[in-house]
């Protein structure tokens, strides 16, 4: 499965489907500090590329998560709502905040991949 990464320090995890998983970067958790709230989109909802889709909550601060593409939200993950420290012990797996439909492709092959958000993350 194809994983890219946004500026905002999101990933995306293209499914067989066409869908995408987003989530926030093991980069972004470990800035936030323990996660203690989120606050998801709603399922169905269309997001443009740059909307604030959902809110992290830690110790530390509270941060806005965008919407990565064009797409419409398929679903949210409850454990994660139900337990958001799941976004700092497994923010690449468990910790994933929600599921998009994406309107267009050509949005999710120009975000960076492995090697470049290391590069970009390196220098922020």
């Amino acid at each position: 499965m194809t994983l890219k990464y946004t500026p905002d320090h999101e990933w995306l995890q293209l499914e067989d489907n066409g869908n995408a998983i987003v989530g926030i970067t093991v980069h972004a958790q470990d800035a936030l500090g323990d996660v203690v709230f989120v606050d998801l989109p709603e399922v169905g909802k269309a997001y443009a590329k740059g909307d604030v889709a959902g809110v992290v909550e830690s110790v530390k601060a509270a941060a806005d998560v965008y919407m990565p593409l064009d797409g419409t939200v398929t679903e949210v993950n409850e454990d994660l709502r139900a337990d958001p420290a799941l976004a700092n012990s497994d923010p690449q797996g468990k910790g994933w905040f929600f599921k998009i439909s994406l309107t267009d492709r050509a949005q999710f092959d120009a975000l960076m991949d492995a090697t470049a958000y290391t590069q970009f993350s390196e220098s922020a």
